[in-house]
């Protein structure tokens, strides 16, 4: 509407057309929203963006770690004993059973030792596989209520099992010269072999986190395939005693939750010089599995929690 008087015109623009006017278009209030230091939500960062800003949380991921691992045998009467008495009870049922009653002592000179280290070494991989697994769906809420970069989660779910399993590990190296082991410089092997591994379970947690939170059912094959993975690794034989030499051997005994207790019993056991293959192979996997286990990772990273 236009009110002349004199030589003054003055125009009055209804309220809805002010504010039509005022509107901000969707790439103006984005660029003002990236001013004010907002991001946008459900949106992949570039890679490495996204390592930095995970390093950035690490001390959030040791104090989540090192919480957990305290309180996960908390509820029990025995409380943290539980880390140390789990193992040393499977130990003595494997050795009645498989030791004893199905002798698969052969090509061991020291069947404790090795049952020992086999049982202690897997079962570290075991739990943290399994709990990697759910690192994400275990851990919705939070997920859904913040915002954070998703690879936190398995990574302090890998540092948490072994927090967990560090007593149980402590004991390995009291017993290993209790069943007649001599001290060896190469005992210091030992923790570059648990680094190696610990590398390898990441891998796993990071690939299997994300599998299982885009098919939910999944979760329920992880232990089977762990149950698998126990039987066939060598826990508790000798695989080239029962399996030879040959191409089948080679692919049991490269495995990677193989190899992870190949290089322990190197490491600890005098029966088993140090070869530089089982190292080497255990160093690449460990590598292999961490590296393209965060990218697997990461590029799901805008869907965690949307589904």
């Amino acid at each position: 509407m236009t009110i002349g008087s004199g030589s003054v015109v003055e125009s009055v623009e209804a309220p809805e057309a002010r504010t039509e006017r005022a509107r901000l278009t969707p790439e103006e209030a984005a660029a003002l929203a990236r001013r004010a230091g907002l991001e946008e939500l459900g949106v992949r960062p570039g890679l490495l963006g996204y390592a930095r800003e995970v390093w950035s949380y690490r001390h959030l991921v040791w104090h989540l770690s090192s919480a957990q691992a305290w309180a996960t045998n908390q509820n029990n009467y025995l409380g943290q004993l539980w880390a140390v008495l789990n193992p040393l009870l499977l130990v003595g049922s494997y050795y009645l059973i498989f030791g004893l009653l199905l002798k698969t002592r052969g090509g061991t000179s020291n069947y404790i030792a090795f049952l020992t280290i086999g049982i202690f070494v897997f079962g570290y991989s075991a739990s943290a596989i399994i709990a990697g697994s759910r690192a994400v769906v275990g851990q919705i809420g939070l997920v859904r209520a913040l915002r954070f970069p998703r690879a936190v989660l398995p990574i302090s779910v890998t540092l948490t099992q072994f927090l967990v399993n560090v007593p149980a590990f402590a004991v390995l190296m009291v017993m290993i010269p209790l069943t007649g082991e001599p001290f060896s410089p190469h005992w210091l092997l030992f923790p570059v072999a648990l680094v190696f591994q610990s590398l390898i379970n990441l891998g796993l947690a990071f690939y299997l986190a994300r599998v299982v939170n885009t098919a939910r059912d999944s979760a329920n094959l992880v232990p089977v395939g762990v149950r698998l993975a126990r039987y066939v690794s060598g826990v508790f034989f000798s695989i080239p005693h029962y399996a030879g030499y040959g191409l089948v051997s080679a692919l049991l005994l490269y495995q990677p939750l193989a190899v992870s207790m190949t290089t322990a019993r190197e490491a600890l056991m005098d029966q088993y010089p140090l070869t530089w293959g089982s190292w080497v192979a255990a160093a690449a996997w460990g590598v292999a599995l961490s590296v393209t286990g965060i990218v697997f990772f990461w590029r799901g990273e805008g869907r965690y929690g949307s589904n």
